[in-house]
C-alpha cells in the first residue's frame, strides 16, 4: 500500500490496516479539530463549560499550585505559556503542563501555576487564549495525572458517497479491533509538519555534532513554510552569515532569532546557542529522534508480519492498569516457557506488547524484534550510549518502553453530510478518546490514508 514520502521521513513506512481510505482534509478550520484533556479521575478540561466538581482533590483553600484549565485556539503550546507568564509577571518555569497540544486546533488542557492566585489569573487577557482557575493543588502537574485526550474532529472535502464513507470507516475500525488497536506511531507534529527536521536536529545533538544541529535548525528550508522564512534560511545556508541572518529572519521565528543573537557574539559556540532555547524545547530534539527510531522499529515489525497483539519470544510486554493505561515499568520479556501464559494475558487485555524508546539505560528487545532493532541502529550509526549527551546533561535520554498499539475508546461516527464549504463533497464528524502519548493523526491516517498528508492537514 502506498505510503507518502513525508511519512517515511519520520519512520512511518506502513499502515496497520488494509482497508481503502476515505481521503479528505482535516483542520480546514481550527474548530474542525477539538481536543479536550482527560485526567485519571475522569475530569475533562472542557471548552464549552466550567468545571463543577473537585479535580484531582483540588480545593478552594490556597496552596502552592493553582490548578487551571487553559483553552487555546490556534496557539502553539509553548507560545501560549510564554504569553501567560508575561502577563502574570512570572517565569514560564512556574507553569506546568502535562502534555503538548496541537497548535492548529481548539484545545483545553490542565495547567498548574506556582505561586499564583485565582484573582491574579483575571489579569490574563489574550485573544483566543483563556485561563480558568478551578482550585488549588498540592503539587505541580505532570503526565502522571493524565489519562488521555478526547477528540472531536471534522474531516472535510471527502470525494465519496455517504454510504461509501460509512462503509470504509466501519471496515477500518473492525480491522483495528482484530489487530489489537492502532499502531502506536508518533505523529507528524512530533517532528514538525511544515519543516520535518526536529528528529534530524536530535540525531546531530546525540552524535555531538552541534554545528550540524544548529544549521539544520536554523538553515534547512522547506517548501511548505512561509516564503520569507524559507528565503532567510536559504540565504543563511549559502552565506553562513549569522549577523545578516538576524536582520533577515522574520520576527515570528523567535527561537531561531535567540540562537542567531547568541552566534553574533560567539560565532563558534553552537552548543551555547542551543542552550538559549527553553529547556522543554531542547528536550524535544533527542525525544524526536527517539520517536523516529521507535517508528522505524514498529514499521519494520509490521512489515515483517509480526503481530501487535501476540508476543514472540524476546518481545517486551507490560502490565495494564484497570484504567487501561500501560504500566511501563512493570515489564517482562517473553520466553519460550512464559509465551503461552503471556499471550493469554495479552488477549485478556491484562498485558500489552511494547518496544523500546532508545536510551542509554534501555535494553533492546530480544529475539526477532531485537534483530530488527539492532539492524536499524546499525543503519543509523547510533549506539544507545550516545543518548548520554554529556555536553547537555539536562536533556540526557535514559529510554523507556512504549506500547506497540493504542486502544481507541468511545469511537463514534456522529455525522456524514454534505460539506457546506464544498457542497459537491462530503464531511464526516468523528469522535474518540486515546490514552496519553497517542496521536489522533495516527488514528485518522488509518481511515483517511491521505496521498499528501500536508495538503490533508496533518
Amino acid at each position: 500500500m502506498f505510503v507518502p514520502k513525508v511519512e517515511k521521513l519520520i519512520g512511518i513506512e506502513v499502515y496497520g490496516t488494509r482497508s481503502s481510505g476515505i481521503g479528505g482534509v482535516i483542520r480546514q478550520s481550527v474548530e474542525d479539530f477539538v481536543v479536550e484533556e482527560v485526567l485519571v479521575d475522569g475530569s475533562k478540561a472542557e471548552i464549552a463549560q466550567s468545571v463543577t466538581h473537585p479535580v484531582l482533590g483540588s480545593s478552594p483553600a490556597k496552596d502552592r499550585y493553582l490548578l487551571c484549565v487553559m483553552i487555546k485556539r490556534n496557539w502553539d503550546t509553548f507560545q501560549a505559556l510564554r504569553v501567560i507568564a508575561e502577563q502574570l509577571g512570572i517565569s514560564t518555569r512556574q507553569i506546568q503542563i502535562a502534555g503538548i497540544k496541537d497548535a492548529k486546533a481548539v484545545t483545553a488542557q490542565h495547567i498548574t501555576i506556582e505561586g499564583a492566585s485565582a484573582e491574579e489569573i483575571q489579569k490574563v487577557n489574550v485573544k483566543d487564549l483563556e485561563v480558568r482557575p478551578i482550585g488549588y493543588f498540592r503539587s505541580k502537574l505532570s503526565s502522571y495525572y493524565i489519562l488521555g485526550n478526547s477528540f472531536n474532529i471534522t474531516i472535510r472535502a471527502i470525494n465519496l458517497s455517504k454510504f461509501t464513507i460509512k462503509k470504509r470507516i466501519a471496515e477500518t475500525i473492525e480491522e483495528l479491533k482484530e489487530t489489537g488497536g492502532v499502531p502506536n506511531f508518533f505523529g507528524h507534529q512530533r517532528f514538525g509538519t511544515t519543516r520535518t527536521i526536529t528528529h534530524l536536529v536530535g540525531k546531530s545533538l546525540i552524535k555531538g555534532n552541534f554545528k550540524k544541529a544548529t544549521m539544520l535548525f536554523l538553515a534547512k528550508p522547506s517548501r511548505h513554510e512561509h516564503p520569507k522564512s524559507r528565503q532567510a534560511r536559504e540565504e543563511l545556508l549559502a552565506t553562513q552569515d549569522v549577523k545578516q541572518a538576524l536582520r533577515n529572519f522574520p520576527k515570528q521565528l523567535r527561537y531561531e532569532r535567540l540562537m542567531l543573537k547568541h552566534l553574533t557574539k560567539k560565532s563558534d559556540d553552537f552548543l551555547g546557542a542551543f542552550r538559549r532555547l527553553p529547556i522543554k524545547l531542547q528536550e524535544l530534539f533527542p525525544q524526536a529522534y527517539q520517536s523516529y527510531l521507535f517508528n522505524k522499529f514498529l514499521s519494520r515489525r509490521i512489515a515483517s508480519g509480526l503481530s501487535l497483539n501476540r508476543a514472540e519470544v524476546g518481545d517486551y510486554v507490560v502490565n495494564v492498569e484497570r484504567s487501561g493505561l500501560p504500566m511501563l515499568t512493570m515489564h517482562r520479556i517473553a520466553s519460550t516457557g512464559t509465551l503461552t501464559e503471556i499471550n493469554k494475558a495479552v488477549q485478556a487485555g491484562k498485558m500489552r506488547l511494547a518496544l523500546p524508546l532508545v536510551g542509554f539505560k534501555q535494553h533492546p528487545s530480544q529475539g526477532l524484534q531485537g534483530g530488527i532493532e539492532k539492524q536499524i541502529l546499525k543503519e543509523e550509526g547510533i549506539e544507545p550510549e550516545n543518548f548520554k549527551m554529556t555536553a547537555m546533561p539536562r536533556i540526557i535520554t535514559r529510554g523507556e518502553l512504549r506500547t506497540v498499539a493504542t486502544i481507541v475508546n468511545k469511537f463514534s461516527l456522529s455525522e456524514v453530510s454534505s460539506d457546506s464549504a464544498d457542497p459537491l463533497k462530503c464531511k464526516a464528524r468523528v469522535s474518540f478518546t486515546l490514552h496519553r502519548g497517542s496521536y489522533a493523526t495516527i488514528m485518522l491516517r488509518e481511515f483517511m490514508k491521505p496521498r499528501n498528508p500536508i495538503k490533508a492537514g496533518f
